[in-house]
């Protein structure tokens, strides 16, 4: 038994060695007070970046994240008490995350956990808090130089919402000339629906509402003037309160099967916002091919899912996939958006998806990979929260996205739970406490790409062209922003890997200004050498 024990730690070692290179490589960090680890091996070589929307983003789904009063639900007190974890206002303290904006799924009144049947805009539901509560993280992610989004569910409203109400009535009443009578798309029993949408027949009426997503989700008639200004007035309130801009739920449904009308709307809409506050930040849901997502880049930047989830692009290049095919087809995705005034958005999962840890997993190092790949990369990628911890969950059989909005875990003894409904058990056992204090965690590597990416602000904003190698998977780009150039080089196979730049490009890149992964970057002239799953951001001495 002693001999096969120490032959299988032998086959692990040697396994280890070959994923990190040559020499065994295990990162190690200064520890903070609380036995945390100070990221210290990203130097600032640039001024700061400009207050613009390049920014990573990080996802709360808040009712999961972080409870302040012990109900066992995440509120907006729970994401204050968490913004030095988030965000500690140092770039380069190396403590906290360093995420620069903050998106919140809906925190206004509703029934459900999830929040998206929304009853009144007006209203923060009390599980969550208060007004003041949103008020005070507004300044508090302003002081750190964080923006703050919100999820703002319009194409439906909640069932109890007092317009839904306040149309019910108007309709049993008979009484055409309420304002709210044709506030909802409707239909009586018995008429000819339009193809492919979806009624609710109202209780004890005649009356048909039309609910794509629930019955408990009538969906508002955007051709009604006072509906449109119903639902502006509500962006309004918040931009006035300080909220730096809104991700919009469902955003191709406003005119369900009918893109251009949506698109159309959303023109007008976010032009009004545009018109109070030129530098809003909007962000759409349009869940879709690029042939349809291109009709709303004009208004509005969208998340890209063709390169999310598991057969997304970003997942099957971390695992050790060609990263030139990668570059290649990310430089077509940058370039066409940007040509349509829009933003580059990447991410790798979110709310409505089975989390990334499920098909990649921090053990292999496709996690980190993945990370690197998309993080390192122009626009403002999303990370959903609880990804930087590996924390898992699926829908499975079960059919319920709530396993896919499982409470995060701190270690600390915070005592937010899993929303009710969930049945996924194979929940990863490590903390954020746990990770906090490991060199080379999953957590340590998010907060080391995080702080490249703003150590290197041409990373973000650059004119991104992509450097083509042959007979390599190892690949990577370049970024050209005011005048300065960075190159950024993965390698997502487990041995290392070298090429020469001059190969690729004419750029005489002289500094390693840090790297991330399961090894390390040398440059030797003209000649880069990556770890394996390992990724390097590289300058130009004069710079």
């Amino acid at each position: 038994m002693k001999r096969f024990i120490c032959l299988l730690l032998a086959m692990l070692l040697a396994m280890g060695c070959c994923a990190a290179g040559e020499d065994f490589f295990i990162k190690t960090y200064p520890l903070s007070e609380n036995g945390e680890c100070i990221v210290n091996d990203v130097p600032f070589l640039t001024q700061p970046a400009p207050d613009d929307n390049e920014r990573v983003f990080y996802e709360i789904f808040v009712g999961s994240f972080s409870d302040s009063d012990g109900d066992g639900i995440g509120d907006l007190r729970g994401i204050i008490n968490r913004m030095d974890y988030l965000n500690d206002g140092d770039p380069d303290s190396g403590l906290s995350l360093g995420i620069e904006g903050i998106w919140l799924t809906p925190v206004f009144l509703s029934p459900s956990y999830h929040k998206y049947d929304v009853t009144d805009y007006y209203t923060i539901d009390p599980q969550f808090g208060t007004m003041e509560d949103l008020k005070e993280l507004i300044a508090l992610c302003h002081q750190r130089d964080v923006k703050l989004i919100l999820d703002l569910p319009i194409n439906h409203t909640g069932k109890n919402s007092r317009w839904f109400k306040n149309f019910v009535n108007a309709h049993v009443l008979n009484n055409p000339g309420n304002q709210y009578y044709d506030f909802y798309t409707w239909a009586t029993e018995g008429d000819t629906l339009p193809a492919g949408r979806t009624f609710a027949k109202e209780y004890g009426t005649k009356l048909l509402y039309e609910a794509n997503f629930s019955d408990q989700m009538p969906e508002p008639d955007f051709d009604n003037p006072f509906v449109r200004q119903t639902m502006l007035d509500v962006a309004l309130h918040y931009l006035e309160m300080g909220i730096d801009g809104f991700r919009f739920d469902a955003a191709k449904y406003i005119y369900f099967g009918d893109n251009d009308a949506s698109a159309a709307f959303w023109a007008w809409y976010i032009g009004e916002l545009q018109a109070v506050k030129p530098d809003v930040y909007t962000v759409a849901e349009v869940w879709d091919g690029e042939g349809i997502i291109d009709r709303y880049l004009p208004t509005t930047s969208c998340f890209h899912f063709a390169a999310s989830q598991t057969e997304g692009l970003i997942a099957a290049t971390a695992k050790g996939g060609d990263v030139n095919g990668y570059t290649a087809t990310m430089e077509h995705y940058i370039q066409r958006v940007r040509a349509k005034g829009a933003r580059p958005t990447l991410f790798i999962s979110n709310h409505d998806m089975d989390r990334a840890a499920g098909y990649l997993t921090a053990a292999s190092g496709h996690m980190k990979t993945a990370a690197s790949l998309y993080l390192l990369s122009p626009g403002s990628p999303f990370l959903y929260y609880g990804e930087e911890i590996g924390l898992r969950g699926s829908r499975g059989g079960a059919n319920t996205d709530a396993n896919r909005r499982m409470a995060m875990l701190w270690g600390d003894g915070d005592t937010v739970r899993d929303p009710a409904g969930t049945t996924y058990t194979k929940q990863s056992t490590y903390t954020v406490k746990d990770l906090s204090r490991i060199g080379d965690s999953l957590y340590n590597h998010y907060k080391q790409l995080i702080m490249l990416r703003k150590a290197n602000p041409e990373i973000a904003r650059g004119e991104y062209t992509a450097l083509r190698f042959a007979d390599t998977k190892l690949g990577g780009f370049t970024c050209t922003w005011n005048g300065s150039t960075v190159a950024v080089l993965h390698n997502t196979t487990i041995r290392d890997q070298t090429i020469d730049l001059s190969a690729a490009t004419d750029l005489p890149f002289t500094v390693v200004a840090g790297y991330a992964g399961a090894g390390k970057a040398v440059l030797e002239g003209s000649l880069v050498t990556l770890s394996g799953q390992t990724s390097a951001v590289l300058r130009m001495a004069a710079e």
